[in-house]
């Protein structure tokens, strides 16, 4: 039999709403309910996510059929051009640095504190551009792993260990939620799957909904898998 696949594009609150930081607007599904509509609604039949984006409880009814090998999971400073070649340390004292997290804010204003750290809002394309074309930020932090599938990794200016910023839970793994019942679909998804990222991930997950984090909490994570082991800081 073959197989047709296609994709429905679709906007979701947080991508709708660009005026308030994400720790504000206090609604834990803001980049996932309206796909889940459409999935409940049988209008598509997967789902595909940023992991770090995903609750940790799901509503009833769906569940996540595969996740992804994780790309590189650590933050990405993108300078404004008049900055290249600098780092978060060279920059002057005053300048400003853009991030939508306040996991990256908490983290970076403590590393850095003779930085300031301001609310930027909007996809990557739209972040990038009022980086380059205005004078307001002097860098911005972004999940590595975004700017690589956009094609941008050659805007990377600094990757940011752990040690100067833990990343999120699941951040650079994609997860495809389908609905649980949907035999065809979950045997269909689960080519996908990637063993390795899912021990690292499902540790990560716990750890998030034990603290019942979200956006609005900075939680934080760097997970290593060694000899079957997951090590979690």
């Amino acid at each position: 039999p073959v197989l047709f696949l296609w994709a429905v594009a679709m906007s979701t609150t947080g991508d709708k709403i660009l005026d308030t930081a994400l720790s504000k607007i206090g609604e834990k599904s803001l980049f996932t309910k309206e796909l889940e509509n459409a999935l409940e609604r049988n209008e598509v039949d997967l789902v595909v996510h940023s992991l770090k984006d995903l609750p940790t409880s799901l509503p009833p009814g769906f569940t996540i059929g595969a996740v992804c090998k994780r790309e590189n999971p650590l933050d990405a400073v993108v300078f404004h051009p008049k900055n290249c070649g600098k780092t978060l340390s060279l920059l002057p004292e005053k300048s400003v640095i853009g991030t939508s997290s306040l996991r990256r804010a908490a983290q970076l204003k403590k590393k850095f504190p003779q930085l300031e750290f301001r609310d930027i809002r909007g996809n990557l394309n739209t972040r990038i551009k009022k980086l380059d074309e205005r004078e307001d930020f002097s860098a911005i932090i972004l999940a590595a792993a975004g700017l690589k599938r956009m094609g941008w990794e050659n805007r990377i200016g600094q990757l940011l260990s752990p040690e100067d910023c833990l990343y999120a839970v699941g951040q650079g793994a994609l997860a495809v939620e389908v609905r649980a019942k949907d035999q065809e679909i979950l045997n269909m998804v689960s080519a996908l799957h990637d063993a390795d990222t899912v021990l690292c991930c499902i540790a990560e997950r716990a750890f998030m909904k034990r603290l019942e984090g979200g956006c609005s909490v900075p939680v934080a994570v760097s997970t290593v898998l060694k000899d079957g082991q997951v090590r979690r800081t």
